[in-house]
Formats: C-alpha cells, sequence, structure tokens
C-alpha cells in the first residue's frame, strides 16, 4: 500500500444546537468492517506512540478530543497529518508505518481497527519493515 491510499475522510456530522452527532458505519463510511475499537488517553506531555505497522489491519484513527500528529510512512514517502477534529478520521491501510506525537492535553484518540488485536500482524522494526515493504513493492 502506498501513502495516496491514506486519506481523511469526512464523516457525517448531525448539526444540533443541544449538541453535534458523529456516527461510523464500517463497510458504509470506511472502507471495512469493524471488529474491535480502542482508544489512547492521558497520554503525557512529549510522549510518541505509534512506532509500527500492520501487516493485514485496515484503521480509522480520530482525534474524539483535542489533538496530535502522525506520521505516515510507506517505506518511501513520508506524510504528516494533523488531527483535532472528531468529524474526520484518518483511514490507514496494510504496510503503513505510523508515528503520533504533539498530544495536547486532555486529548483522546479512538482507532477503529478491521482485525481483533493479534501480534503476529505488527511490524515493530522499521528495518523489518522496510525489508518487508520493498519487497510487497516488487
Amino acid at each position: 500500500m502506498s501513502l495516496s491510499n491514506c486519506k481523511l475522510i469526512d464523516l457525517p456530522k448531525i448539526t444540533d444546537h443541544r449538541g453535534n452527532l458523529t456516527f461510523v458505519e464500517g463497510g458504509s463510511h470506511i472502507p471495512f468492517d469493524i471488529a474491535r475499537v480502542y482508544y489512547l488517553y492521558d497520554v503525557p506531555g512529549g510522549a510518541e506512540r505509534g512506532g509500527h505497522a500492520h501487516k493485514d489491519l485496515h484503521q480509522l484513527i480520530v482525534a474524539m478530543s483535542g489533538s496530535f500528529d502522525i506520521v505516515l510512512d510507506d517505506g518511501v514517502n513520508k506524510k504528516r497529518f494533523h488531527l483535532n477534529r472528531s468529524y474526520f478520521g484518518l483511514y490507514v491501510g496494510p504496510m503503513i508505518w505510523r508515528e503520533m506525537d504533539n498530544f495536547s492535553s486532555g486529548c483522546v484518540c479512538m482507532v477503529l481497527a478491521s482485525n481483533r488485536y493479534d501480534e503476529s500482524d505488527y511490524y515493530r522494526d522499521y528495518s523489518d519493515f522496510k525489508k518487508a515493504a520493498e519487497n510487497n513493492k516488487q
């Protein structure tokens, strides 16, 4: 997969004077069915998260509250995204290295994932990821 497949998705937003509502339907708003939801919170100032890639997992990453940056890397190119709205989700497919930083105070990051947790799906070493990414492009 290349960075061109990773994109911001504008999620439905229902505006109401009592508060807004956004929803996500797997297979409709995002290109996969949702098998797992997890979220990051109470991230200490200056901390970084991510630092891995997935072999097969698809994800939608949303800043539910606050903001953070995410750098995506397909083994050749890198692109930084700033997430700060709960009605935008960043779609990230397989074979994309991700690093997250610049978390604001009180930030909550929600991730919708296509599969249940499976440690064997991870690349946690960047050089192993780079080798696999090069082999996938051949």
